[in-house]
């Protein structure tokens, strides 16, 4: 799999890169003008490239409490939709009609992977779990390589691994009782989860996928840690892309974290972060989907909610994976998706992914792929 950036194609640009070309066409023309011109139109460019990510002030987007998510977590719930002991949570939204409709976007064969693996060498967003092992397989009796075979040691929740997280990753405290999704104990001991374990929850997916490419909307090569994604830049992606996100579908959210970390190295990206602000979980619930995903982390970092508790950290997560019964799927590599959607100009695709059904297990590395 390649790691690359991502190539822009003639006629790709969203509405903050059209500014932005237009911009650096008056930069070519004012070459010839003279010193002053150029520095003036020069000054306009960087602050046409800049305001493509400016962060919306605090006025039009109040930062949510605590308070609020918490009220979430009861208004939101799913708890009990598909039956008291359901361990499947959204994935049940992938229906027999769903998996036929995601098999007909099927129009030219072309398919690229979604994973990212775990990073050999340790890095500031490996550091938790890295670095990974790969060593050769050596015979007990000879002391050597006895034919090709290894064994790989990493964390399935690294944070260059793309993996779906199990609906018992995350917890509420209910009553003085942790409970994960549909109202589950939270049990767990040295074999893993005894509830919405990853080996519960079904042999993978097959429907249809969404991209939000996110920096192909604004203009810009990746969007900056830290920077918060609202519902009003999922409606605008929608209305550029002439897509509806509904009902089953895999949302995957390009923030161009690979770009970045391509061109400036690796960050710790589990505390800075571009992803969703918290006040999308009700836009999340009314879509209706059975799977979020990002390039990232999904929840912005830090996240912004005003107020201590335990989802205060990541709203995200807690509330898609222990209310709404979302799996996430975190360090997804969406890098050639979104070259493959933008050169087509279509950004829905089917996509298949099979779970590594571990007993007890807390996650799945997400070893995905979109189909054109």
């Amino acid at each position: 799999m390649r790691n690359e950036r991502p190539r822009l194609h003639s006629g790709d640009e969203g509405p903050g890169l059209a500014n932005g070309g237009r911009a650096m066409k008056r930069f070519i023309s004012a070459a010839v003008l003279g010193p002053a011109v150029l520095a003036l139109v020069t000054a306009g460019f960087l602050r046409t490239r800049v305001a493509a990510q400016a962060k919306p002030d605090s006025a039009q987007h109040p930062p949510v409490t605590i308070e609020q998510v918490n009220r979430w977590e009861t208004e939101l719930s799913n708890w009990g939709r598909w039956g008291k002991d359901d361990e499947r949570g959204a994935l049940n939204l992938i229906t027999p009609q769903k998996e036929v409709q995601a098999a007909h976007l099927v129009k030219d064969g072309v398919s690229v992977s979604l994973a990212h693996f775990a990073d050999l060498q340790k890095a500031a967003d490996n550091f938790n779990f890295g670095p990974t092992k790969h060593e050769m397989f050596h015979n007990p009796e000879t002391g050597k390589i006895g034919g090709a075979l290894d064994i790989i040691t990493f964390g399935i929740h690294d944070g260059t691994n793309s993996h779906l997280d199990a609906l018992c990753h995350y917890r509420l405290s209910v009553d003085g009782k942790l409970l994960v999704f549909n109202g589950h104990p939270q049990d767990l001991d040295e074999s893993g989860c005894k509830a919405n374990a990853i080996d519960r929850m079904g042999p993978g997916i097959f429907t249809r996928g969404i991209l939000v490419d996110l920096p192909l909307l604004k203009g810009v090569p990746y969007l900056e840690p830290g920077t918060p994604i609202y519902v009003s830049d999922l409606e605008a992606w929608e209305k550029y892309a002439g897509v509806k996100i509904g009902s089953g579908d895999v949302l995957l959210v390009r923030t161009g974290r690979w770009a970045r970390r391509a061109k400036l190295g690796p960050w710790n990206a589990a505390r800075e972060a571009a992803g969703l602000d918290a006040s999308v979980a009700p836009w999340l619930k009314q879509k209706d989907i059975s799977v979020l995903g990002s390039d990232g982390v999904n929840d912005v970092q830090p996240s912004g909610v005003v107020g201590a508790g335990e989802a205060a950290n990541r709203p995200i997560h807690t509330l898609a994976i222990a209310v709404l019964g979302v799996p996430l799927v975190d360090n997804a590599y969406l890098e050639d998706v979104a070259r493959e959607a933008a050169a087509r100009k279509r950004w829905e695709f089917l996509v298949t992914a099979q779970f590594t059904r571990i007993p007890g297990g807390t996650a799945t590395s997400f070893n995905a792929l979109a189909t054109f």
